[in-house]
């Protein structure tokens, strides 16, 4: 989450789980007005259309998913089918949106060419959206969909987690002809992350920002060389449960723990560093109550929250001056625990954290985070996604 004024509104998003597949399977279904009948009147969205949108929706974020699946492990051909060229008449992607869709999957082959020279390659992939609310009005329907996506990574260490995986959730844009045709016309991410490994929107960065009082201090930024010098963690010195901390980004990485806020699509910034305060806090953090805008404080609950709890920066700067964590030199030598953080464009502000879940023996650390809601996520793999953003590596 970025540095910001905070909110004191407390909005609990409703996560909602999306089934595995589309629900609606079978030939495209048609609106109940005639093929090429003049329309005078505005058309009205069916259920039959409804259905449409959303199995539309569904090729579009399984395309993006599958540009990412190694073919000769899938057992695809190269260049495979394009599951939103099987939709034309009623339902269909404009022809800006369907060169907009080349382009996406174009950018996420880069990527995954990108993964493979760091050593990721994943052999398969499910993409399934549910279809969460539908406005109309005219001739314009707004689509909300959540898209839940796994990936199973392809065993070439022989180590990592079975499969990684994320909830979005999107706002599709559909404009009707005078002939009642539906057609695609955009897509927006409406999670404040920015960060499904099948996402290819620019991430928002925060405006930089100081402390009020005293200087804090500055993280160093890590490296992202592979392989990393050797940075063995003790577990056992600080006296922190770093399993419990994997534990608890595990049980809520997908929905949201009521005894704290939810600041996941809040105008103010997203839930991410809300997620690791409240994981390091299972782990042992205890807190150090006071002001909410003193950086040298942090606590957090279901009532009151300190900027350190929820802000990127701020939780840099207490982390930092409270010698609770240490700066790593590169991002691969994180363990279980130990916290990353990102700054998108390099301004200097911080934009996103994510705690380490799991290592692989070859040293390869997996993320867990919120906005995007997402798990196990290795960190070749973001460093595939954004290659010139700057990184913090924290050893808690």
């Amino acid at each position: 989450m970025k540095s910001r004024k905070l909110s004191r509104k407390r909005r609990r998003a409703s996560i909602v789980t999306a089934a595995a597949a589309s629900v609606v399977a079978g030939a495209v279904l048609l609106p109940n007005w005639s093929a090429g009948a003049a329309v005078t009147d505005d058309p009205t969205v069916d259920p039959a259309t409804k259905a449409t949108f959303q199995r539309l929706a569904d090729a579009v974020f399984s395309d993006r998913t599958n540009a990412l699946v190694d073919d000769a492990k899938s057992g695809q051909k190269k260049g495979r089918h394009q599951l939103t060229s099987g939709f034309s008449g009623k339902v269909r992607l404009s022809g800006t949106q369907s060169r907009q869709e080349g382009a996406a999957l174009s950018e996420l082959s880069g990527r995954k060419s990108r993964l493979a020279k760091l050593g990721e390659k994943y052999s398969a992939a499910t993409t399934g959206v549910t279809l969460d609310a539908t406005q109309v009005k005219g001739r314009r329907a707004t689509v909300d969909v959540t898209e839940t996506t796994t990936l199973t990574y392809e065993k070439v260490k022989g180590t990592e987690p079975r499969t990684t995986g994320f909830q979005a959730h999107h706002e599709l844009t559909f404009k009707a002809d005078q002939q009642g045709n539906w057609q695609l016309t955009g897509i927006r991410d409406t999670d404040d992350g920015y960060l499904a490994v099948n996402q290819v929107a620019k991430p928002a960065v925060a405006a930089p920002r100081t402390a009020a009082d005293d200087g804090p201090p500055e993280a160093a930024r890590s490296a992202t060389t592979w392989p990393a010098p050797a940075k063995p963690k003790n577990f056992s010195a600080t006296g922190y449960d770093y399993k419990a901390m994997a534990a608890y980004a595990a049980k809520y990485w997908n929905h949201y723990n009521p005894d704290y806020p939810n600041y996941n699509g809040e105008t103010d910034g997203g839930d991410c560093t809300n997620f690791v305060s409240q994981a390091l806090k299972a782990g042992g953090w205890k807190h150090v109550p006071g002001y909410t805008n003193d950086f040298h404080k942090w606590f957090g609950n279901s009532s009151i929250q300190s900027d350190s709890f929820v802000g990127v920066n701020e939780f840099s700067w207490f982390a930092l001056s409270s010698k609770r964590v240490t700066s790593l030199a590169n991002v691969y030598q994180l363990d279980v625990g130990d916290v990353l953080q990102m700054d998108f464009n390099k301004d200097g502000s911080k934009d996103h954290s994510m705690i380490v879940t799991y290592r692989s023996r070859q040293g390869v650390p997996y993320v867990t985070y919120h906005s995007t809601n997402t798990y196990n996520r290795s960190v070749a793999s973001i460093i595939a996604s954004y290659p010139n953003a700057a990184y913090y590596a924290y050893r808690s």
